[in-house]
């Protein structure tokens, strides 16, 4: 059976994947514990070999080679060639378990197109439904030995209900070298077409829509055929388990104990068990072992799928949604929620704790604007009429608000203090980018201002003046030097 621990890790707390370490079935351990006592005992011998049976010669040149050994074994990129082939492998695994041939979309549609509370209609959708679930047994039997276990002829196809005899004999009459998992949906289309010619299906269209559901179906009983057909390639896993096995027969060999030869030098400890290199061997033969459970789904692992079930709910929900299930409806009634605008279910007191929030409306909905945010219509509109029956305020007669409104006087630099609104005019950018003079401004009082009034009523700048003066001398300047260029032979 699969092994499910859903519900185990529902919450992440102190200690909670830790208690899943010591389970058994679908664990690590026991797929591994016969490859890990192999290695801890070849271990275990070369080191009894090492410290008891050789001489100081064959100690010097065992030295040698375990060195080369630890040398060579670095070189093996082990972290590269497994990731990528345990990534494939795991990929190709759920794309296996999605290709899984499921009637419920197809069921659906049979009992919405296909009409009649007589025998005849409920013989028709029963069928229908009975060929679907027998394409996916007899594809199911090629490539699950669960499956085949339980139905290993066809024979026991028929004991099962999943096909009559008659049916029997015509698929066997068949003569075919492939597999014939296909010929129960063309049993359904030739069925559906016939309900169509007795009016069981009212129109073309909904003979489409039943049609079309049924080649997805089919659709997926070829893929989970080809699946097990086109296996990873054989080339890919010969090198990733050539890899592992090399590099754990260096670590053998290269990470034994070695005495030190010179004296006087410090003896390094002597771990007689080796837990960094059981650690090694721990972690890239188990990625591999997990490699080889998930790589075809469909056998007898502890974590591989449970066909058998898939095929009994299959055909006990789609032959209870076609026959029981068909025009069969609850009396419809108003909902509790009837005369209310906004719908509210009840809580529990268990949930109400951490349910009972406010619904997020966005990451800026509960920002404050400052306090010199821009004034509101309503304002501008009193700051307008008190302006039009008013002489302009001193802060309104300025050269800025003169240009920023149109006109083409020069204006002095001053600083503005500009609120925080959503967009800017680069008008306004530019004269915040000015130097600053004594004096501030607030953006919603620039605006109601005429234009008009603001030019003839704004007094004339000396500075300005003096400013027009000095580019007048500069332009005259300009031109002297330029006559003396051109009067030059």
């Amino acid at each position: 059976m699969t092994v499910s621990y859903t519900l185990h890790v529902a919450n992440a707390r102190f200690g909670g994947f830790s208690a899943l370490l010591f389970r058994w079935r679908g664990s690590i351990y026991k797929l591994l514990y016969k490859e890990l006592l192999a290695f801890l005992g070849l271990y275990g011998i070369l080191s009894l070999t090492y410290r008891n049976l050789l001489s100081q010669e064959q100690k010097l040149i065992y030295a040698k080679v375990a060195r080369y050994c630890n040398r060579s074994a670095d070189l093996i990129p082990m972290s590269f060639v497994l990731g990528f082939y345990v990534t494939q492998v795991v990929n190709r695994w759920w794309a296996q378990y999605r290709s899984i041939p499921l009637p419920d979309r197809l069921m659906c549609v049979v009992s919405a197109t296909v009409h009649g509370d007589d025998e005849r209609g409920r013989t028709l959708r029963r069928t229908l439904l009975r060929y679907a679930n027998l394409s996916s047994v007899l594809v199911l039997r090629s490539v699950s030995t669960r499956v085949l276990r339980r139905f290993p002829t066809v024979d026991h196809v028929v004991e099962a209900g999943f096909m009559s005899q008659e049916e029997q004999q015509k698929f066997e009459s068949l003569h075919s070298d492939f597999n014939k998992y296909w010929v129960p949906c063309v049993w359904f289309t030739n069925l559906a077409s016939q309900a169509r010619r007795e009016g069981r299906i009212r129109d073309d269209i909904t003979l489409g829509l039943l049609l079309e559901e049924l080649n997805k179906y089919r659709g997926n009983c070829s893929l989970l055929f080809h699946y097990d057909w086109i296996s990873f390639p054989l080339v890919y896993t010969q090198v990733v388990t050539i890899a592992v096995y090399s590099f754990f027969v260096l670590c053998l060999i290269g990470h034994q104990f070695l005495e030190e030869d010179k004296s006087g030098q410090e003896v390094p400890l002597d771990p007689y068990v080796p837990l960094t290199t059981l650690l090694q061997f721990f972690f890239y033969a188990g990625w591999l072992k997990v490699a080889e459970q998930i790589i075809n789904p469909f056998g007898e692992d502890d974590d591989d799928f449970e066909t058998n079930q898939l095929i009994d709910r299959n055909l006990q929900v789609s032959l209870l949604s076609v026959d029981d299930m068909y025009g069969d409806l609850p009396p419809m009634s108003r909902d509790r929620y009837w005369g209310e605008a906004a719908a509210q279910p009840p809580y529990t007191v268990a949930a109400a704790a951490d349910s009972l929030r406010p619904s997020f409306m966005g990451s800026t909905f509960n920002l404050r604007m400052s306090e010199d945010a821009a004034p509101s219509e309503t304002e501008l509109e009193k700051e307008a009429g008190a302006l039009s029956g008013s002489p302009s305020p001193a802060w309104a007669r300025t050269p800025l608000l003169g240009r920023f409104l149109g006109s083409s006087a020069p204006s002095p630099a001053i600083s503005l203090r500009v609120p925080r609104t959503p967009l800017m005019p680069s008008r306004l950018q530019t004269a915040q980018a000015a130097t600053p003079v004594p004096g501030r401004l607030r953006l919603g009082r620039l605006l109601p201002v005429p234009a008009d009034r603001i030019d003839e009523e704004a007094p004339e700048d000396p500075s300005s003046e003096a400013g027009s003066q000095e580019e007048e001398e500069e332009r005259k300047v300009e031109s002297r030097s330029e006559a003396r260029l051109t009067s030059t032979p």
